[in-house]
């Protein structure tokens, strides 16, 4: 969660509390944004949510505990909904164009798996492997809640071959959300995942000279 949220948090928290007819303390309050600040905010919301329905122990205020088990759910569901869009993806639209999702985790998932080109030389007996790798992948971003660094766009077949020849590019297709893929597009980097420096012969001989590693 972010520090703007802390009011809107605590508000949500004291209204769960009256819900069990046990006010919380500022402390305890606290505690609770401590124990969760690594989660998003929507999705803890959710997960408190859930909880209060929860037959089996709803009718006890929740713990940190509680909220973090909620929210593994929450954060499966999140993937397995990803990667739904991601296989619709590959299937409909085809690797050989540029795409833009309306989820940057997507992008950052799909990128440290190879890239959007990889996803199309998948067999179908390595996709449900495929699968598994992406919810796993895509699960851990979304509970670290992290502020990463993604491609703006997912390099196609056509835009791959067409660049390095300095050809016209084709416009990325936008898949779900349109407004939230051009936010997506926006926010995005055109620097690869990982980058890859020469080092000058004159560099390498300083370093060497006073024990430097190059």
């Amino acid at each position: 969660m972010k520090q703007q949220e802390f009011d809107n948090f605590c508000e949500l928290l004291g209204v769960v509390s009256e819900q069990y007819g046990k006010p919380i303390s500022t402390g305890a309050m606290m505690l609770y944004w401590q124990g969760l600040i690594n989660h998003d905010f929507e999705a803890v919301k959710v997960a408190l949510y859930r909880h209060i329905q929860n037959p089996d122990n709803g009718m006890f205020m929740p713990k940190i505990a509680d909220i973090i088990r909620m929210l593994q759910g929450s954060t499966q569901d999140s993937a397995f909904n990803a990667w739904s869009k991601v296989d619709k993806a590959v299937r409909q639209v085809g690797t050989q164009v540029s795409v833009v999702f309306d989820d940057p985790i997507i992008h950052q998932v799909i990128s440290d798996m190879g890239g959007w080109l990889s996803f199309g030389t998948k067999s179908e007996d390595e996709w449900p492997f495929v699968a598994k790798e992406f919810e796993n992948r895509y699960r851990g971003f979304k509970a670290r809640n992290e502020v990463i660094e993604y491609p703006k766009l997912l390099i196609g077949l056509y835009d791959a071959q067409n660049l390095p020849n300095g050809y016209k590019t084709t416009p990325p297709i936008l898949i779900g959300d349109k407004e939230k893929a051009q936010q997506v597009l926006i926010g995005g980097t055109d620097k690869p995942a990982l980058q890859f420096t020469e080092q000058s012969e004159s560099t390498f001989k300083q370093l060497s000279a006073i024990g430097g590693k190059p």
